[in-house]
C-alpha cells in the first residue's frame, strides 16, 4: 500500500481526549498545511475548566487502576502492547502527522513512528527493573530508599516532531507509574490524540492519558500551573521554557524537565574523514529542514581543508528538492509556517548585512508551501545573527580555526550548549574535547543519534535542564523518600 495520500480527504481526530474519549471540537486556531499553505483544520483550545477536567481524569484514573500500585510487569505489558499498535498502525498515524506537520510521510513510519515504538518498550522495560534500595548503616537499624511515581504529569511538545516528542514525555512517565495530561504544539496537535486512543485500544487504562489542545498562554498556563501537576516535562524553545519556569514560579514549587534551544557547533579538523563529515553535516541542517534543536548549524573547519568540505557540503545541499509531506517519495521539508519562514529571512538578510557572505542558497523556494532552500554562510564573526541567533531552519555558517585553542573558543556560545559534533581521527583529541565542548551531547564523527536509547539528551546553560531519554528520563518521572528505622 502506497503511503502517499490526498490531503483533502484524510481524516483527523479533531477535539481532546480525556477520560478516554474524544472530545470532539472543532472551533479554534487556524491551522495551516506547511506543504501548500492551505488552511485545512482549526484546532480547539482548552481553557482552565476543560484542563481541571483532564487533570481531574488522570487522578480518577489513577486511583481506580491502582497504575502505581499494580506488578509493575502489567505496566511494562500495556506499554509493549501499546507499542505494537502504534507499529500495525503506523501508515495511519504518519498520514494524520504529515498532514500538517513538516515531517514526510516516508520519513514517518521508517524513522519516527519506529523509533517511538522502540523507545516505548525501552522505557517499559524500566518498570520491574528500577526500584527502591537498601543502603548501608549501622546494625541497630535499617535503612532504605523508597522509589515511588509523582501522580500526574504535565507534558508540552513541540510541533517539529510530534509523535517522538510524544513518546519522550509518555513513555517514561507511565511507565514509572504516573498519569500524564499532554499538551502538543496548536500546529501539530492529531497525531497525538490518535496516540492516545491507541493506548486505550491497546489496554492501558482510560484517563491515564489525557490530551488537551490549544496555546502555551491559554492552555499551557493552566497545565503547567495546575496544582494537581506534581511534575512537567516541556521540550520546545528557551524563551518557552523561562515562561514556564515562570508560571511554575507564581503557582508553586514542582520538579521539571526542560529540554530547549541550541546552537550547535561541529568541529571538523584536517584528518578527519572528509567524506564522512560533510555527509553528516549537510544532514544535520537538511534533515527536516533544519527544524531541530539540535541541528548542527555552527561548522567549525581547519583551515587547511575548508575549501575542500564546503564544496562537498553545498554540493550536497544543492540535491535538496522539495515536496509536499504526504509524498511519500519526498526527503527535504517545508518549514512550519509562513512566519517562520519570514524569520529564517530575514535573519539570514541581517547576517548578509553585518559581513556575511551566502555560498548557497538564502532565498525562500518558489512554488507553492513554505519552503526555504539550504544555506550556507562564511564570512561571519562571533557576533554575526547567523552565529548568535538559534534559526530553526536550513542555515549553516562556516568559520575557521588553525589550532584547537581557537577551535574551541569559536565552539563556544554564550546561551546554548545543546549538542556538539566533532569529526578527526585523533584518540586524544576526541577525549580532551568531549570533556571541553559545553553540550550536553558529543557526536564524534558522526552527527545524529542512535537507537541506543539508553543515552539521555539535555543541554547545558539555557538549552535546558535535566534530562529526556534514558535511565535518567525515567528516574525522574519517580520520586523518593528515605527509611530509617531502629531494630
Amino acid at each position: 500500500m502506497s503511503l502517499s495520500f490526498n490531503p483533502e480527504t484524510l481524516p483527523l481526530p479533531i477535539g481532546h481526549f480525556i477520560g478516554g474519549k474524544l472530545i470532539e471540537a472543532y472551533d479554534g486556531l487556524d491551522m495551516h498545511r506547511p506543504s501548500d499553505g492551505a488552511a485545512h483544520a482549526q484546532c480547539p483550545v482548552a481553557d482552565t475548566e476543560r484542563v481541571n477536567h483532564a487533570v481531574e481524569n488522570a487522578k480518577a484514573a489513577l486511583k481506580s487502576s491502582n497504575w502505581g500500585g499494580v506488578r509493575p510487569r502489567e505496566r511494562t505489558k500495556s506499554l509493549q502492547a501499546w507499542a505494537d499498535l502504534i507499529e500495525a498502525e503506523a501508515g495511519t498515524l504518519a498520514k494524520i502527522e504529515a498532514l500538517s506537520s513538516t515531517r514526510p510521510v516516508g520519513q514517518l513510519v521508517a524513522g519516527d513512528i519506529a523509533v517511538t515504538a522502540e523507545q516505548i518498550r525501552f522505557f517499559a522495560e524500566f518498570a520491574d527493573k528500577e526500584g527502591s534500595n537498601v543502603v548501608p548503616t549501622d546494625d541497630q537499624t535499617f535503612g532504605m530508599t523508597i522509589s515511588e511515581p509523582y501522580g500526574v504529569v504535565g507534558a508540552i511538545t513541540p510541533w517539529n516532531f510530534p509523535i517522538s516528542m510524544a513518546g519522550w514525555k509518555l513513555g517514561p512517565a507511565l511507565a514509572a507509574g504516573n498519569a500524564v495530561v499532554i499538551k502538543p504544539s496548536e500546529m501539530t496537535p492529531f497525531s497525538t490524540v490518535y496516540m492516545a486512543q491507541l493506548a486505550v485500544r491497546a489496554g492501558i487504562p482510560a484517563g491515564l492519558i489525557n490530551v488537551v489542545l490549544g496555546d502555551g498562554p491559554t492552555t499551557g498556563n493552566a497545565l503547567t500551573g495546575h496544582a494537581d501537576i506534581a511534575r512537567v516535562s516541556f521540550t520546545g524553545s528557551t524563551r518557552a521554557g523561562s515562561a514556564i519556569m515562570e508560571n511554575i514560579a507564581r503557582t508553586g514549587v514542582k520538579p521539571m524537565t526542560l529540554e530547549l534551544g541550541g546552537k550547535s557547533p561541529q568541529l571538523v579538523f584536517a584528518d578527519a574523514d572528509l567524506n564522512k563529515a560533510a555527509a553528516a553535516i549537510a544532514s544535520s541542517v537538511t534533515f527536516n529542514a533544519g527544524q531541530a534543536c539540535v541541528a548542527g548549524t555552527r561548522l567549525i573547519v581547519e583551515k587547511s581543508v575548508a575549501d575542500e568540505l564546503i564544496a562537498a557540503i553545498i554540493a550536497q545541499m544543492q540535491t535538496a528538492r522539495p515536496g509536499p509531506t504526504w509524498d511519500a517519495a519526498t526527503q527535504y521539508s517545508p518549514i512550519i509556517s509562513e512566519r517562520q519562514r519570514s524569520r529564517i529571512a530575514s535573519i539570514v538578510e541581517a547576517a548578509k548585512a553585518a559581513g556575511g557572505e551566502c555560498l548557497t542558497g538564502g532565498y525562500a523556494m518558489e512554488g507553492a508551501g513554505y519552503f526555504y532552500a539550504p544555506t550556507l554562510i562564511s564570512g561571519a564573526t562571533q557576533d554575526n545573527p547567523a552565529i548568535i541567533e538559534e534559526i530553526f531552519g536550513p542555515v549553516l555558517t562556516v568559520q575557521t580555526f588553525e589550532g584547537e585553542e581557537e577551535a574551541l573558543a569559536l565552539s563556544a556560545h554564550p546561551v546554548y550548549g545543546l549538542a556538539s559534533g566533532l569529526f578527526t581521527s585523533d584518540l586524544s583529541r576526541t577525549l580532551r574535547f568531549a570533556r571541553a565542548l559545553e553540550a550536553g551531547t558529543v557526536w564524534v564523527n558522526r552527527y545524529s543519534r542512535s537507537r541506543d536509547h539508553i543515552l539521555p539528551t539535555g543541554g547545558y546553560k539555557r538549552s535546558g535542564i535535566g534530562k529526556d531519554l534514558g535511565r535518567e528520563a525515567y528516574e525522574t518521572n519517580r520520586k523518593s523518600k528515605s527509611v530509617l528505622i531502629s531494630l
